[in-house]
């Protein structure tokens, strides 16, 4: 049997799509501020100060004009909580995906000696989104369609079959997503260090000519140092580096929970291995790792 995220609640598509969408808008509001704040260096350190009127500098009003949209949107991005929203339907999406997985093969609290099984998911789904709710999460949980045709299906196959579909479309699906992201992390660091190094030195440069009077270059070097900056606050944004060192850490447990779950694990102890598969690919255990394990 195989088992894919369309088989999931029409609840998980609607958070993950909205943790897709506003991820999108932090991430794009992030690098226009950054690139504004860059732009409006530059252009003020040009060397030409053309003028309107006789008083009003074009270069200067284009630079006020690159710091007045910095502004601008960061008053949008305090109103909107673009990243707040992207990471609460992440959480909410993630959280929706483990407990569907854990009811469709028999991971605790839901094995087979449950009963009520049914109302016990629901109930179990609605405690733990409700905490969501209380820091600003804002979907509505329906009354019906959490347990779709296809999680009863997974369900009520026999233990062998269970077994087979969750660590082929879940674990091995998870361990194949952390390394694609610890690849990419890896590239990213590789990147903006390079580039945050080249920008230094650059601006290094001119300073050391400015400081032998080779050169007046202040405002060269101030352009070079605040792309740089950039280059920092973007890197921190996208937590490049810890992530590295979290996402490895996670696909090292995987790996041996993968080899736990085809060899060792009898019937008997499936609902607990489970249930702890599903707490290493929580985000919240991925972000204690990159905080702490970085």
């Amino acid at each position: 049997m195989v088992f894919r995220n369309a088989d999931l609640p029409a609840l998980f598509h609607r958070a993950d799509t909205l943790a897709i969408s506003r991820q999108r808008e932090a991430v794009t509001a992030t690098r226009a501020q950054l690139l504004l704040l860059v732009a409006g260096a530059a252009v003020a350190a040009l060397p030409w100060h053309g003028k309107l009127g006789g008083s009003l500098q074009v270069i200067g009003g284009l630079s006020a004009l690159a710091y007045a949209g910095v502004l601008l949107l960061t008053f949008l991005a305090s109103r909107r909580r673009a990243k707040s929203h992207w990471q609460l339907n992440r959480s909410a999406a993630d959280f929706i995906k483990s407990m569907c997985w854990r009811y469709a093969v028999h991971g605790a609290p839901f094995d087979a000696e449950s009963p009520d099984v049914d109302a016990l998911f629901t109930t179990r789904l609605e405690e733990g989104l409700r905490e969501l709710r209380k820091v600003g999460w804002e979907l509505r949980t329906p009354d019906k369609g959490l347990i779709t045709p296809a999680m009863r299906e997974l369900r009520s196959r026999p233990f062998d079959v269970r077994r087979e579909t969750y660590v082929r479309d879940r674990l091995i699906e998870q361990r194949n997503w952390y390394k694609r992201k610890q690849e990419a992390s890896r590239h990213g660091t590789l990147l903006w260090s390079a580039t945050f190094t080249l920008l230094t030195l650059t601006a290094l440069v001119f300073g050391t000519l400015r400081a032998f009077s080779v050169a007046e270059s202040a405002g060269i070097a101030g352009v070079f140092s605040a792309a740089a900056a950039a280059c920092v606050a973007w890197t921190e944004f996208r937590r490049h580096q810890p992530l590295i060192s979290a996402h490895a850490l996670v696909e090292e447990e995987l790996r041996a929970m993968h080899t736990s779950l085809e060899s060792r694990i009898t019937e008997a102890q499936w609902s607990s291995a489970v249930y702890e598969t599903e707490r290493i690919v929580s985000p919240q255990h991925t972000d204690w790792l990159a905080r702490h394990g970085g």
